[in-house]
């Protein structure tokens, strides 16, 4: 597609550019390894009128560099040129981003590549968007149980009150009404709200309930935060060397480790190490501790842990929230203490944990990141998962004036994949195909494989709207006061739409590059506006069955089928209101089929296939209806 004051050019003059690693077809990645080498093949019509062609690249910050493409070939008025890159020649084994973007000269006139999703790209009269480059470490990789994997993400106290020794804190109180109960909530967002009131979810209640998710197919467990904690939610750290008696306590957790990898199943822990509780061994404010503490005394040890601006009210805090006073990472003493050879992320390793998701990773320094990197691998022989919540584009990602280094191999080995989130939404709330479709090849072309291959695919948090919500109430209760969200629900015909779309999105979810992360309750039906709506308590013997049996079946296709965690991924065709993609490992390919438009549409299949979703054999042709959806494995790749 050329812009409009090309117009009067045919689009096929439009160049193809083919990116080759190590002779390698690469064209769809932006991310390549240390000592690579690197071809840019450019294939020019000669309607185009370009004489030249130039590759302008920048490493990030620095200045540009010009590297002419060399002639090689003319073939049916296709002129080709290309350029090596040696990568161990643009920078340092641990790697570097680089920004890039190539000229076609045309007498007086140049143009320039306008990077769409860094693959496509349109032709523009000036400097527009460049193309990404990410140079990674050659010794970096993920954990392959994880890439394989399929994840339940718990949020304990509302999950399932299971039957153990617990102990509640003094002050806390618990609503009993597990099944009409509404969770504490404040006049208006952002609010003071003090989420004192517990509905008594525990480890104990996980346990009892792991038979059920091994069903589902669930691989691993990602836990909200399980340490010693005033809150519900438990993202006001009190003490990181204790489980919360009120889980059940170190008891119950040692439980649930032995249990949960006896039946092969994987734990991460969320690691909220960015700031603490005000009600905290560490700070301490109200005074429960004692009297040690930074907030009772300069004295203290954990004095330097924070900023203070004006001692003792005055101090930093997450987004200014008093009650979670922000960690002092400059100090190398409170860094050390969750980086350290006996630190906090090492200790919890050594203890049987399979790795860590990080809250708020974009407010951790680097110096904490690759630290907690070294500690966490060394102490599980490279096997452990650090994880990271970022919620854009991590590639390039920019956080308080700094560019940060996530996946050059030093940091961390994945991100949540709140991208793919947004690219669901915008499919099926608005039907936007294009949007879908550039979101992920965008994503996909500016992370290394086996990052991609880690990306924890979400629909849902305890940070979101609960997706079913959503896809029924587009408006997200917009106006509304929390009051009446409390109790706002979707109306039947909604809620039938909505499971319906929800199908769709839970089977791109399972079928796309990465690992497929289930917020709790979201293959039961569960319905929540924002925070903390999405945190009603579970509603066991109240499922929708519907939804739980279309779950089970979705993890069974990616157990079954090695294509769909290790397997390449593409787009085949997409036009307005359908698309269809494969993936594909050596004999084994899966093909997903989306259809919004207002009427059928029939994909070409060669040979033939077995649908999932209809239960249908197709030869050569899928026919979708409209606003469906068909995932296709080929008949000899049937489970016996």
């Amino acid at each position: 597609m050329l812009p409009k004051q090309y117009t009067q050019l045919d689009a096929s003059v439009l160049p193809v550019i083919t990116r080759l690693c190590d002779g390698k077809d690469a064209t769809l990645l932006g991310a390549y390894p240390y000592g690579s080498a690197l071809t840019f093949r450019v294939d020019v019509p000669r309607d185009l009128g370009a004489a030249a062609v130039v590759l302008r690249i920048a490493r990030d910050g620095c200045e540009q560099i010009d590297h002419p493409l060399i002639f090689q070939s003319a073939d049916g008025g296709v002129d080709r040129y290309s350029v090596e890159l040696d990568t161990s020649a643009l920078c340092g084994e641990d790697g570097e981003l680089f920004f890039y973007e190539f000229l076609f000269l045309r007498g007086l006139q140049t143009l320039f590549t306008d990077s769409i999703d860094n693959v496509h790209f349109e032709l523009s009269e000036q400097s527009a968007s460049r193309f990404r480059l990410l140079i990674y470490r050659a010794d970096f990789h993920t954990p392959a149980w994880f890439r394989s994997g399929t994840m339940y993400h718990i949020f304990l106290d509302r999950f399932y009150e299971g039957k153990g020794d617990v102990s509640m804190r003094a002050g806390a109180e618990k609503n009993p009404d597990w099944k009409n109960g509404i969770p504490q909530f404040a006049a208006k967002p952002g609010d003071p709200l003090s989420n004192h009131i517990f509905f008594g979810g525990n480890l104990w209640g996980v346990i009892e309930k792991l038979d059920i998710l091994s069903q589902m197919g669930v691989t691993v467990l990602y836990l909200s935060p399980v340490f010693k904690a005033a809150s519900n939610h438990r993202y006001d750290t009190a003490d990181y060397e204790h489980i919360d008696a009120y889980l059940g306590g170190d008891v119950a957790f040692d439980k649930l480790i032995d249990e949960a990898h006896r039946r092969g199943m994987k734990v991460i822990l969320d690691g909220v190490f960015n700031h603490t509780g005000a009600d905290s061994v560490y700070f301490n404010r109200y005074g429960y501790y004692g009297e040690n503490g930074a907030y009772r005394s300069k004295a203290s040890k954990y004095y330097k842990w924070y900023s203070f601006r004006e001692y003792p009210d005055d101090y930093e805090a997450w987004w200014g929230i008093e009650i979670l006073p922000r960690l002092n990472h400059e100090n190398e003493e409170c860094r050390r203490y969750f980086t350290g050879e006996d630190g906090i992320a090492a200790k919890w390793i050594r203890r049987g944990i399979d790795g860590w998701r990080l809250d708020v990773a974009d407010e951790l320094s680097d110096d904490f990141l690759d630290e907690l990197r070294h500690v966490v691998k060394k102490n599980s022989d490279g096997e452990a998962l650090i994880l990271g919540e970022v919620w854009e584009n991590a590639a390039d990602k920019m956080a308080y004036g700094k560019r940060r280094r996530y996946f050059r191999g030093g940091q961390l080995d994945s991100v949540m994949n709140y991208p793919f989130r947004n690219a669901v939404l915008g499919l099926l709330q608005r039907g936007d195909t294009e949007f879908f479709v550039h979101v992920l090849t965008e994503i996909y072309a500016s992370y290394p494989r086996e990052v991609s291959d880690s990306l924890m695919n979400l629909l849902g948090t305890h940070d979101t709207e609960r997706i079913l919500t959503l896809l029924g109430d587009e408006t997200a209760g917009e106006g509304l006061s929390n009051e009446d969200l409390s109790k706002k629900r979707l109306s039947s015909e909604a809620r039938k739409r909505a499971i319906r779309l929800l199908k769709i999105a839970s089977a791109l979810q399972f079928t796309v590059y990465g690992v497929p992360s289930v917020y709790y309750g979201d293959e039961a039906g569960m319905e929540g506006y924002h925070d903390p709506f999405c945190r009603f308590p579970y509603p066991w013997g109240r499922e929708e069955r519907e939804l739980v049996e279309h779950y089970r079946m979705l993890g069974r296709l990616r157990r079954e089928h090695p294509a769909l965690h290790g397997g390449e991924f593409r787009f085949l065709s997409h036009d307005t209101g359908y698309f269809l993609y494969e993936r594909r490992k050596d004999d084994d390919r899966v093909l997903v089929a989306v259809n919004l438009d207002v009427k059928p549409h029939a994909f070409r299949v060669s040979g033939e296939w077995y649908d999932c979703i209809s239960e249908r054999t197709h030869k050569d042709e899928c026919l979708v209806a409209s606003g469906s959806y068909s995932v296709l494995i080929r008949q000899k790749n049937l489970p016996k």
